[in-house]
């Protein structure tokens, strides 16, 4: 029972952007095509999130690149945007327990991280938490993670997470039920030697 991580645009994006439109300098080819247009729900959602960033980065004084001559165009587009668990009202559930500071950590299988396309987190990594309908509610850092088989969890690390009793056995029962659930027709199957970074992070903003 844990995170699904939907990735919103970020400073990777205009990585990815810079470097093809160096490479394409290099090769004499013609410039990148004009992005797509938004549709109206698309535009309104990236506004949203622009301007919880540009909220968020105010109120906590980060950025996402320090440069001496001044504000770099990375450092001010928002970081990575997913939501909590697998439908709307599991991320509501998780996402309210995170603005009470009751939920510090998260658990996501490396085969769902694969499966996405998207990196193991570290430590120092911002994201923007979304509520179930999409819209962004909080800023967190990742202090820790851990790579472990799903047999290694501990009782620290389930009480950290802050669901149900927030037990072992409660985090254990949940959470296999959730990693069948989304790794269900995948390459990867559960098992008790299942690969899980426990991550742990911190609430910057609200």
């Amino acid at each position: 029972m844990d995170d699904e991580r939907t990735t919103g645009f970020g400073a990777d994006d205009a990585d990815d952007a810079d470097d093809a439109d160096d490479g394409a300098e290099e090769l004499g080819a013609a410039p990148p095509a004009e992005p797509i247009d938004l549709d109206a729900d698309q535009a309104a959602d990236a506004a949203a999130l622009q301007d919880f960033w540009e909220a968020a980065r105010m109120r906590t004084g980060i950025t996402r690149t320090a440069v001496v001559t001044g504000m770099s165009a990375e450092a001010t587009l928002p970081p990575p945007a997913w939501s909590f668990g697998d439908n709307p009202e599991l991320a509501d559930q998780l996402l309210d327990l995170v603005l009470a500071g009751t939920k510090t950590a998260t658990a996501t299988s490396l085969a769902e991280l694969e499966q996405a396309g998207e990196p193991v987190p570290q430590p120092g990594d911002l994201a923007i938490v979304l509520d179930g309908a999409g819209h962004p509610r909080a800023l967190i850092r990742t202090t820790d993670v851990q790579a472990l088989a799903f047999r290694d969890v501990t009782e620290e690390q389930a009480a950290a997470e802050g669901e149900d009793d927030r037990s072992l056995a409660s985090w254990r029962r949940e959470h296999e039920r959730y990693f069948r659930r989304v790794l269900a027709g995948g390459a990867a199957e559960f098992s008790e030697d299942l690969p899980v970074a426990m991550e742990t992070f911190e609430l910057l903003y609200p």
